[in-house]
């Protein structure tokens, strides 16, 4: 693998080589980054990719912001999986603070954050699929992921960027038509999932255009400190869920797929039977619910968790309690946390640093389609141009977790 990225004139013996912007206005793109890529007729000789084209300096604007509106600038991480983002910022803060989780909460957040995956894993598995010239596929699998987003909206009432739950928990319990469309979900998608599998994995044309291609070594994946899938189907097994569990994973049994030579179609095939791997947790999430007192939602933590509207609007105290929380007017520790989550596309973490003041002292999203994505050049060094668009789509690199 080359690491060298040289740039040739007009001067140069070697001109006959063609410059050619992949993006930003390339559907493949979407807009918000860039690839400048020298090739010899389809193949690609050398590139260098740039990114910049959102400008948003999240983590500056949450150092001026009490934790509590810190969440809606999460949403705009990974806004495939906006939830993930969501729960991972509050367990941050409950670490900091030291906030012990009711299990059902735990098991609540697992639901939320399992569909969210499946949501991102649907996305990823039928763009490449759309890629190879699969449009059916695409079209089929993608109304599930509407079916997520209406569980969403019956939890929270966002369906995109969600701001989901709260630091202790969530606003308020799932309802019963919430539990009802995720039963529905968890018996209808199995099929529709099998019949995608069924169209794509033993696909001759969809086998040509993805095995053996873009093939990364564990080693190579390991330098480049990817995470998530990408790593995964290199076959390292590693996933923040089982290395360092959190909101009680410890307490599912489920396994990490894993491939062999970390090309397209083994990360297509992890993602595929991690889709499998999330069902089947959130199956054993709604069985063990079963089992834990209705009504608990939250921790008892009256000075960060916010009292319910209702009471805000006609009790005193309540109000006080919400504006002293709202404006970060409560004292929190002064410490250092780091907490990851298992993201969509990898170890999503929060380095937060606090000083006792309002607002995060210093605060860092580690965001894996960044780490992930300084690897696309280097690897589209001698690939065909069509070759590197499925491979772009493979990674699936979100460009709000670029310009944080």
């Amino acid at each position: 693998m080359n690491h060298n990225h040289p740039v040739f004139t007009d001067n140069d013996p070697q001109s006959e080589l063609v410059t050619l912007n992949l993006g930003p206005t390339h559907p493949a793109t979407h807009g918000v980054f860039q690839n400048v890529l020298q090739l010899d007729g389809e193949r690609i000789v050398s590139g260098v990719s740039t990114i910049g084209y959102i400008h948003r300096a999240f983590e500056k604007i949450a150092e001026h912001r009490p934790f509590y509106q810190i969440t809606p600038l999460t949403d705009r991480l990974n806004y495939c999986s906006s939830p993930i983002n969501n729960m991972g910022w509050h367990m941050t803060v409950e670490k900091l603070l030291n906030i012990k989780m009711p299990k059902r909460v735990d098991y609540l957040r697992v639901i939320v954050m399992e569909l969210s995956r499946i949501a991102d894993h649907i996305i990823c598995n039928t763009i490449i699929g759309q890629d190879t010239g699969a449009t059916t596929t695409f079209l089929y699998l993608f109304q599930f992921r509407e079916h997520i987003y209406e569980i969403f909206e019956e939890v929270c009432g966002a369906r995109l960027t969600t701001n989901i739950g709260r630091i202790g928990g969530f606003e308020r319990d799932f309802n019963d038509i919430a539990f009802a469309k995720i039963n529905k979900f968890l018996k209808e998608f199995p099929a529709a999932l099998k019949e995608f599998e069924n169209l794509l994995t033993r696909n001759r044309i969809f086998i040509d255009r993805t095995a053996g291609v873009a093939e990364v070594s564990k080693e190579i994946a390991l330098e480049y400190s990817w995470t998530g899938p990408l790593l995964r189907a290199t076959g390292v097994d590693y996933d923040v869920r089982v290395s360092d569990p959190y909101s009680s994973y410890q307490d599912f049994d489920f396994e990490v797929p894993v491939g062999t030579s970390g090309d397209i179609y083994d990360r297509y095939l992890v993602r595929n039977e991690e889709m499998w791997q999330s069902v089947r947790i959130i199956e054993q999430a709604m069985e063990k619910l079963k089992s834990e007192e209705k009504g608990i939602f939250h921790a008892d933590v009256p000075d960060f968790y916010l009292p319910p509207k209702q009471e805000v609007y006609n009790n005193m105290e309540a109000l006080i309690y919400h504006f002293k929380i709202v404006m970060g007017e409560i004292d929190a520790p002064k410490a250092e946390v780091y907490h990851a989550v298992e993201g969509g596309n990898g170890e999503l973490g929060f380095y937060l640093i606090n000083d006792g003041g309002r607002t995060p002292y210093r605060l860092h999203f580690r965001r894996p389609s960044f780490i992930n994505y300084q690897m696309f050049a280097p690897m589209s060094e001698g690939m065909l141009l069509s070759d590197a668009i499925i491979n772009m789509s493979s990674m699936n690199i979100i460009a709000g977790e670029l310009d944080a």
